[in-house]
């Protein structure tokens, strides 16, 4: 399985959507709080040219934010990408 990481914050409705997706799909996924370590911020902002959160990486791979994870989800293309059979 890939690594998952995805950058959040707290406060924002569309990272608790995107960490209950993947909770849901059974992954194990690394979360970024660019809330308690700001310095992650330009990290995210580098690697995904994107200034909002949250922000999913498989592997190397930039998925995108919380509606480019459903897109995938619906075209089924999400869970192999995610390494789920």
């Amino acid at each position: 399985m890939p690594a998952i990481q995805i950058y959040t914050s707290q406060l924002c409705g569309y990272c608790q959507r995107a960490r209950r997706l993947l909770d849901r799909k059974g992954v194990e996924y690394e979360e970024i709080r660019v809330d308690i370590e700001p310095e992650r911020w330009q990290e995210m902002v580098a690697r995904s040219g994107r200034d909002t959160v949250p922000q999913l990486f498989v592997g190397e791979r930039h998925v995108g934010g919380f509606e480019d994870m459903v897109d995938l989800d619906l075209d089924g293309e999400l869970d192999p990408l995610l390494g789920l059979d």
